[in-house]
């Protein structure tokens, strides 16, 4: 790990154009996994235990909880990634791919086109947990060799492949979602990699952002501008550049209304932030001090507390029916019929323009937060655990009030670019906590329970 005075010499030396010298080590600190989640399908209930159907028919309790362990692993060389085999289909998405159809590479010799980059910062991400879960239809981490999740990742270049252009020791750059795409097929040629076929996944087909120092190809990697510091830029990469796009894609227009149900959390308060800056009317429905705080701070216009008004409602009913009665029990959180009608008195009396849904939790209710509105738009964001949820409505919402739903992925590099700017200009704020190694796996804990208010970000160079 870099030294105090070693990182403020670093920075000292791209303020005035110096050449930088790194001292690579042959370790670096990492967050990793251990036991990893099984995917597993319930089949039943019985009696207080769960029964559960594993991938190769065997039947039993599920297994442990995964967790994170700060350990030391060995320093990447530019080239050790997995890769498609040649037999890889066209017609294959991230969420459908067998992991048969992949070859791994652990020993190619030094990548001539890859940076390695040692991360200063990394985002955690509700996603990360889904790959340590192994709860989406997707192989497990382990079936690539992977060990360490992450793709909200801001450091240094420290070292160049021999044909690598436009990049130099020293440049601040990002790594994403995303670690690599074909750049050969028409959605690469449109700006829409983002849906490449090809696409390689960081935190789950290549290394993590976890782990200190990995390596990058240049074409896909994200230059940081001055200005825009790690904290901040880490969670572009992810949660903003998400967001950009899924605004992008929803044709939402200035002035309109738009809400985040469980947009206190990491990537919600993204778009809440861009959604302002594009001149639109964000709304954020979400629960406890914490989030309404962030919320109206970084520009929600309404904070709706979905679980206060459960209680209050649920109070009140009781109340008329059992006045003498002293409640020990409040039902568990939950959006009602009463979350939309507040909905709809916010936006007018007709309800919302858009609904940006980024926890899957909140689709159940999404179209009633349309309200009267003709023309609304529903964008699917958050990915469910496999076969959790079916989003449905009657047709008549559809073609009486004109209503779309459509699905958003992450971002492109266009997004990610777009959303860096952003922060620059000082319309992207730091919405994160920053914290240490030693609280690494309680902060990926408190992330699985969804207690965080925004994001954690972890420093690399903090303890």
């Amino acid at each position: 790990m870099a030294t105090q005075t070693q990182t403020e010499s670093q920075e000292q030396a791209i303020k005035t154009g110096k050449d930088m010298q790194f001292d690579i080590p042959k370790t670096c600190k990492a967050g990793v996994v251990v036991n990893e989640g099984a995917f597993v399908w319930q089949i039943q209930l019985h009696s207080s235990r769960e029964l559960w159907l594993f991938k190769d028919g065997e039947k039993g309790v599920k297994g442990p909880d995964f967790h994170v362990e700060v350990q030391d692993v060995p320093v990447p060389e530019p080239g050790m990634f997995p890769s498609f085999s040649p037999q890889s289909s066209s017609s294959l998405t991230p969420l459908s791919f067998p992991s048969s159809l992949f070859t791994f590479h652990s020993n190619l010799p030094s990548g001539p086109n890859d940076l390695l980059i040692r991360l200063r910062a990394t985002g955690l991400c509700m996603s990360d947990i889904h790959y340590m879960l192994n709860d989406w239809a997707v192989p497990p981490m382990s079936s690539f060799s992977v060990q360490c999740p992450g793709h909200e990742g801001a450091g240094i270049v420290v070292k160049v492949g021999a044909n690598v252009t436009g990049w130099k020791v020293g440049d601040r750059a990002g790594v994403k979602p995303i670690w690599d795409v074909c750049y050969n097929c028409e959605l690469c040629w449109e700006g829409r990699e983002n849906y490449c076929s090809k696409a390689v996944l960081t935190g789950l087909m290549s290394t993590g952002t976890y782990q200190q120092y990995i390596t990058s190809p240049a074409r896909y990697t994200s230059p940081i501008p001055e200005g825009v510091n790690d904290y901040v830029a880490g969670p572009i990469m992810c949660s903003a550049s998400t967001m950009h796009r899924a605004l992008i894609d929803s044709r939402l227009k200035a002035s309109q209304f738009v809400i985040f149900p469980g947009g206190g959390g990491g990537v919600g308060i993204q778009g809440v932030q861009l959604a302002k800056a594009m001149g639109m009317r964000p709304i954020v429905i979400d629960s406890g001090d914490a989030k309404r705080k962030l919320s109206l701070e970084m520009g929600a216009e309404e904070f709706v507390d979905f679980v206060a008004k459960r209680r209050k409602m649920y109070l009140n009913m009781m109340e008329i029916d059992y006045p003498s009665t002293k409640l020990q029990l409040i039902p568990p959180p939950s959006k009602t019929p009463d979350t939309a009608t507040e909905i709809k008195r916010i936006c007018n009396g007709i309800g919302a323009h858009g609904v940006i849904v980024t926890a899957y939790q909140a689709y159940k209710d999404a179209i009633s937060l349309i309200g009267d509105r003709i023309g609304g738009v529903i964008v699917c964001v958050g990915l469910p655990p496999k076969e959790h949820v079916n989003l449905g409505a009657d047709p008549s919402h559809f073609a009486f009030k004109n209503l779309h739903i459509m699905g958003s992925l992450v971002g492109t590099m266009g997004d990610t670019a777009a959303s860096l700017e952003y922060a620059r200009r000082g319309l992207l704020k730091q919405i994160c906590e920053v914290r240490g190694l030693s609280r690494f796996e309680e902060s990926v804990q408190q992330l699985r329970r969804g207690e965080v208010p925004g994001r954690i970000v972890i420093d690399f160079d903090m303890e």
